[in-house]
């Protein structure tokens, strides 16, 4: 007990002398005298920092850390003490308000531990660290580069997607800040996704030169937010000319002479190392040993519990679901429990260990490090043994045995958790040969694989330096699976369009008998009896005279399109991503989709994804496809896209459905903003045109949308965990001209590339902004014919054909002196009995207005006739 109060003293109070063999010698004046390295800055440093020499082409020296617990064993209470006090520190800094906001993010894998200690010094902030290891079913909030670093990829894998998304300070914890780079890349990222005012970078050790700290600075400047910096000590290295091939010589001279794995290398011994042989293989359990501990049994294998030879393994009784650290966050609650289950598991350990230790290892395991650190402070807090605490890691250096080299000892063994990026060798530093009575290794269930217990694995390397080797394992923390949702539906088997053309993040209800006859579907919906989308229209089969206005239509209009769908691309490609996720809104959004796909294809060589999705108006956009992209694809790269815009209904239910996604999910990022071939209502920014003119696809039903139907949603056939439905049309395949519009169209690309290039330079250059004039005429034309209610008012070309198609029309209203863009709507107004009013001065090339009465009847959500 008194050991750990003076160690956690002495970090209070700013005392330094935390290295075990005394500070005649610095542990890097090996590195220093020959590589012409100085550290130079707060008196401090050289306590806290050694030298060593990186198995690493990018960089040739390497800092080590003193108090980290990452390749020096130290006292647990110095390790945790350094951390908790960084934390406090910041907590001053920061407010107990603004703290009390706050979300700590450290770096995988030598900050792990670091940054969880931080946390628990600032109060009661959550925690996440980034990780190298994926975990299948959880998808990345984000990542980020360590450029260099052996392994570089980082990921942000929180279980709560929400745990990043609020605007307090986010704190970014590493054990040193050298140039920069890794915290600018962190920060770029994140605020991208989720911006905030405030950053506090926290290090053991500030040792960026004058010019990375400007950067850094410039960086805040640029990004509008305040970045503070917290750190035990400050203070460069100065690197000579050449250094990098000097250590690289000096790094093949010395591994070359090295000795066995495990033993000193380089330089011969300059103090008596103590040996100690294996245990016998007697199979009986030790002195010392409890009922929460078990030997092993004699034998090359392991035994049937998967413990190799000479370990003795511990059940923590580690309290169920309780993450094993923060790769996936840590919460304040995690963290009362953790404290309270803290004495008993510690008490577990010093049960198992043999009654003559006196000297005690806790080895913890790469990005594991945590929850072995508060383990080894528990027991040396309430055990009678001198107990140090390091981990293993990735890292690859070179050992020299001296007292001027901070790596003396080398233990190289395996990787054991099957590492997403292939085996490889890890290692375990200035363990072997140092004297200890017992190592523990703490290892997570991942990690507890046969590669840990074979006879060159981790267990087998510790015990030839070791008499007793003790196993704690953790169980490996996995949030619930979210659901899993299929893949999208493509063509042939869905839609007439090439696979590549779309995916449908739906599902396929072909089978259902869905459609119910025009008049009972119209007085159900207008009855409140039944939602429009719960049922399907009988699909219009167009008359021979129809298809000649269909097909004279698109051969005057294709150019225009084209033009308009490379106006639209180019801005996207401007101003929203260089490699947009387009996402059409189902089904009318779907042909613009694939065409801004061609164009982005011919344009600029592009190979751009492309995904349908349902959008209704009353119940938002399908929360389980957005799901499914945020799973896929980044949010922000996202581009909702449909074909047209009316009085802008469908725009604001985007915007609301959004909104409450990311309140429900914590999933930000999907930009609201959608992209149009044509808004004739100036509702968005992002359009090709604003002219109201016939687009043929509107003409048109499934014939001309892949032959998709309109999508479904009824609870009775889309469950919480399903996508949103729609029907192919397999049968309607001889009318089919989907295909053939979209060749037609994407035929006239090359003649009007230049001057769609040259009309969205220009566009972009103009104020966009919407004028929403679409909505006040639709609210202007709803009280002059007492309709009323602005959902019976159907504006713009695209609108009124839909009418006429799906609905039960009263009337169309058409601008005086409208042309050819009329021809189909006229037609279909003759064959249906609607006649079309004239108009001066109407915003609109024709207005389409929904008649006020209907017959009875309709499907509902329960499957049967629905009356009044």
């Amino acid at each position: 007990m008194e050991k750990a109060e003076k160690a956690e003293q002495a970090v209070n109070e700013g005392e330094h002398q935390v290295c075990d063999e005394g500070d005649r010698v610095w542990s890097g004046s090996w590195v220093a005298e020959r590589l012409g390295v100085e550290l130079v800055g707060d008196d401090p440093l050289t306590g806290l920092l050694g030298l060593a020499l990186r198995r690493n082409p990018k960089r040739a020296h390497l800092l080590v850390s003193n108090v980290l617990g990452k390749h020096v064993p130290q006292s647990p209470s110095v390790v945790y003490g350094y951390g908790v006090e960084l934390g406090r520190r910041v907590r001053e800094l920061l407010g107990a308000e603004e703290a009390g906001r706050a979300v700590v993010l450290g770096y995988a894998e030598t900050a792990t531990g670091l940054g969880h200690s931080v946390a628990d010094g600032l109060g009661l902030a959550p925690y996440l660290h980034s990780t190298r290891r994926p975990v299948p079913g959880v998808s990345t909030a984000g990542g980020f580069e360590e450029a260099h670093s052996h392994a570089t990829s980082h990921l942000l894998l929180p279980e709560d997607p929400a745990l990043l998304g609020g605007d307090g300070p986010l704190v970014l914890v590493d054990d040193e800040f050298s140039t920069g780079n890794t915290v600018l890349n962190t920060v770029r990222d994140l605020h991208a996704r989720y911006p905030r005012r405030r950053y506090v970078v926290v290090a053991l050790v500030d040792m960026r030169s004058a010019a990375d700290a400007g950067r850094l600075e410039d960086f805040a400047r640029e990004i509008g937010a305040r970045v503070d910096l917290v750190a035990a000590a400050s203070g460069t290295v100065r690197l000579p000319e050449g250094v990098l091939e000097k250590g690289q010589e000096l790094v093949a001279r010395y591994a070359s002479e090295s000795a066995a794995e495990g033993s000193p290398a380089g330089a011969a011994p300059s103090r008596p190392v103590a040996r100690f042989p294996a245990p016998p293989d007697s199979g009986v359990v030790p002195p010392g040993a409890r009922r929460t501990a078990r030997s092993a049994p004699t034998g090359p294998h392991p035994d049937d519990n998967g413990t190799a030879p000479h370990t003795t393994r511990i059940d923590l009784r580690w309290p169920a679901d309780l993450p094993d650290g923060a790769r996936h966050g840590f919460t304040p609650a995690h963290r009362a429990r953790l404290e309270a289950a803290l004495p008993a598991m510690a008490a577990r350990i010093a049960e198992a260990l043999p009654h003559d230790a006196r000297r005690v290892h806790i080895l913890g395991f790469e990005e594991l490090m945590y929850a072995p650190l508060r383990l080894a402070r528990e027991l040396e807090r309430s055990a009678d043994v001198e107990v140090r605490y390091s981990t293993t890691t990735r890292s690859p250096v070179l050992a020299v045995d001296d007292p001027g080299y901070a790596i003396r000892t080398r233990l190289a063994f395996p990787a054991h958790d099957d590492p997403a990026d292939g085996p490889g060798e890890r290692y375990a530093y200035n363990v072997a040969d140092a004297g200890f009575d017992a190592v523990v290794a703490v290892v997570d269930s991942a990690g507890d694989t046969p590669a840990l217990h074979a006879p060159d694995g981790l267990l087998a390397r510790l015990a030839a330096h070791t008499p007793r080797v003790l196993l704690a394992v953790i169980p490996s923390y996995a949030p619930e699976r979210p659901s899993m949702l299929p893949e999208p539906l493509r063509g042939p088997a869905f839609s007439s369009y090439a696979p590549e053309e779309v995916g449908w993040l739906l599902q396929d209800l072909s089978d259902v008998t869905l459609e119910a006859p025009t008049e009972e579907r119209e007085e159900a919906i207008q009855s409140g009896g039944a939602h429009y989308a719960e049922s399907l229209p009988v699909e219009y089969q167009p008359s021979e005279q129809y298809q000649e206005l269909f097909h004279a239509a698109l051969e005057d209009s294709a150019a225009r399109i084209a033009q308009a769908v490379g106006v639209v691309t180019e801005t996207v490609l401007a101003e929203r991503s260089p490699r947009p996720v387009l996402v059409s809104l189902a089904r009318a959004g779907t042909p613009v989709g694939i065409l801004m796909r061609r164009w982005a294809q011919h344009r600029h060589g592009l190979d751009l994804p492309h995904y349908a999705v349902s959008i209704v108006r009353g119940r938002g956009i399908d929360a389980n496809a957005l799901r499914w992209l945020a799973r896929h694809h980044d949010p922000r790269d996202v581009v909702f896209v449909d074909g047209w815009t009316g009085k802008g209904a469908i725009t604001r239910e985007l915007a609301q459905a959004l909104e409450e996604f990311e309140k429900s999910d914590g999933i930000t990022g999907f930009d609201p903003e959608i992209a149009v071939l044509a808004d004739p209502g100036s509702c968005v920014r992002t359009y090709g045109t604003r002219e109201d003119f016939l687009i043929p696809s509107a003409c048109l039903n499934s014939t001309v949308s892949g032959l998709i139907s309109r999508t479904v949603l009824r609870a009775d056939l889309v469950g919480p965990d399903d996508f949103h439905g729609a029907k192919f049309y397999r049968e309607l395949a001889g009318t089919d001209v989907s295909v053939a519009f979209l060749d037609a169209v994407s035929a006239r690309f090359p003649e009007v590339a230049n001057a769609a290039c040259a009309q969205a330079k220009e566009l972009l250059a103009t104020d966009r902004s919407p004028a929403w004039e679409g909505w006040a005429a639709v609210e202007r034309i709803s009280e002059e014919y007492a309709i009323h209610d602005v959902n019976l008012v159907k504006p713009g070309v695209g609108e009124t054909t839909r009418v006429m198609l799906r609905r039960v029309p009263w009337k169309v209203l058409a601008r005086a002196g409208a042309g050819s863009d009329l021809d189909h709507v006229r037609l279909l107004a003759e064959q249906r009995g609607v006649p079309v009013e004239e108009v001066d001065g109407l915003p609109y090339t024709c207005v389409g207005l929904i008649h006020p009465k209907y017959t009875r009847g309709a499907t509902g959500a329960d499957g049967r006739a629905v009356s009044v």
